[in-house]
């Protein structure tokens, strides 16, 4: 067998031919190697699934140390400088770029599905005043599972259709009266008259006028940071969605434990921790003892690294340029001054460039999402709006791929063993 792996186990001088297939072994196969017929075999420990392959998928493929990032294999760049938003949603879903008539139905589809029951309205309003509008996301995407009981029928193909698309019309009209109920402004309906992106910065800005009409290049540049955002592969939350999804639930449930994945800082956050950064810099003279902080430990370069890519992010190529377009409506942020240079700095000094650590998404995101006057709790809810459309595609590919099993996995117990119960009298006489 010549793909394969030779493994001798030193305890019992016996070697296994361990097949390779697609660079991956089968953790099941190892699972063959033990000491006696009566002992557990061999399991893989991987904390964080570092190097642990759950599914085949063929949503997303990224190659981190070339910088490359594709959506069923078209280059991001492509698709964030031709594409629009609902379209990319549709390759993602559908594994293919629509025809026109196809677009066209796709569009109106998830037009006319942006209004949600009048009781999730009600459900909204009784939060509290101060709620995170991630909490209320999270919680308004769960409940939407309570108001469709049909989306449990998920090997429904046309089922499945109906909730994909409501799940991506709806996630605007959530995440805008999330940010509307921390304002205490009244929830604004969706314009179905408008693009989807446009329609969103509706439901967030309107105020008194009849209609609202954003600047489309902040529409454009909006779109193209959901465009980056759709899908990622098998990070934190998409796994969050897969493993959830494994019990065969409704996707809003699914989607749910995404956004909740999605919530914490490690995931969803670090764009905010790199304006929290800048804003600590002060001014370009203070980037060097920054510099030296960060070699000594003493400080955090944020918005640098990333555990997939090694050598670029490729959206961190694209967001630095939507911010020339935005800052062109708004004005310039006075932190950009700073991020640039220090994103100079750092790309020419050899203690980053040993350690790979380049721009990644979240560098320049939050730049943009305060240009648009967005409070940093908001910045989550506008990634998971952008993501829900792979989280979905993901969702998609896991119901209908008969590998797949519930989630389940392993773990190494580090307990006490055997231990003799005695009952509470004796024991507290």
């Amino acid at each position: 067998m010549t793909d394969s792996l030779t493994v001798r186990d030193n305890r019992t001088g016996l070697e296994y031919d361990v097949p390779i297939l697609d660079g991956t072994i089968k953790a099941g196969d190892l699972g063959k190697i033990r000491t006696d017929d009566d002992e557990p075999g061999l399991a893989v420990y991987d904390p964080g699934f570092t190097n642990t392959a759950s599914c085949r998928s063929s949503v997303t493929y990224i190659d981190g140390e070339k910088g490359i990032l594709e959506y069923r294999g078209y280059p991001i760049e492509q698709l964030a400088e031709g594409s629009t938003f609902l379209e990319v949603a549709y390759l993602l879903i559908h594994g293919a770029l629509p025809t026109k008539a196809e677009y066209e139905a796709w569009v109106h589809e998830i037009t006319y599905h942006t209004f949600v029951h009048e009781n999730v309205k009600s459900f909204m309003q009784g939060f509290r005043y101060d709620a995170h509008p991630m909490g209320i996301l999270m919680a308004s995407v769960g409940a939407l599972s309570t108001f469709y009981p049909d989306a449990g029928r998920i090997s429904d193909a046309d089922n499945r259709h109906i909730q994909v698309v409501r799940m991506i019309a709806k996630m605007p009209t959530l995440g805008a009266w999330a940010f509307r109920h921390a304002q205490g402004k009244p929830y604004v309906y969706p314009d179905n008259d408008l693009s989807y992106t446009a329609n969103f910065l509706s439901m967030l800005f309107k105020m008194s006028e009849s209609k609202f009409e954003a600047d489309p290049r902040l529409v454009k540049a909006l779109d193209i940071l959901f465009i980056l955002h759709a899908d990622h592969e098998q990070n934190c939350s998409t796994n969050a969605v897969r493993s959830v999804g494994s019990s065969q639930v409704d996707p809003y449930s699914a989607v749910a434990a995404g956004v909740g994945a999605l919530y914490g800082p490690l995931h969803g956050g670090a764009n905010e921790a790199v304006l929290k950064m800048l804003r600590r810099i002060g001014s370009k003279e203070n980037i060097p003892a920054f510099i030296e902080g960060v070699k000594n430990g003493n400080e955090k370069l944020m918005g640098f690294g990333h555990r997939v890519y090694k050598n670029f992010d490729p959206r961190a190529t694209i967001i630095k340029k939507a911010c020339d377009d935005v800052f062109e409506v708004t004005g310039v942020n006075p932190l950009l001054a700073i991020a640039k240079e220090l994103e100079k700095i750092a790309l020419e000094d050899e203690y980053f460039i040993k350690r790979k650590l380049y721009p990644n998404v979240d560098f320049y995101s939050g730049l943009i999402y305060e240009a648009f006057q967005f409070p940093p709790e908001m910045f989550t809810v506008l990634f998971a709006i952008g993501r829900t459309p792979g989280w979905l595609a993901q969702w998609v590919e896991l119901v209908q791929d008969k590998e797949q099993k519930i989630a389940r996995p392993k773990q190494i117990y580090t307990g006490d063993r055997r231990l003799d119960f005695v009952p509470a009298s004796e024991r507290w006489a």
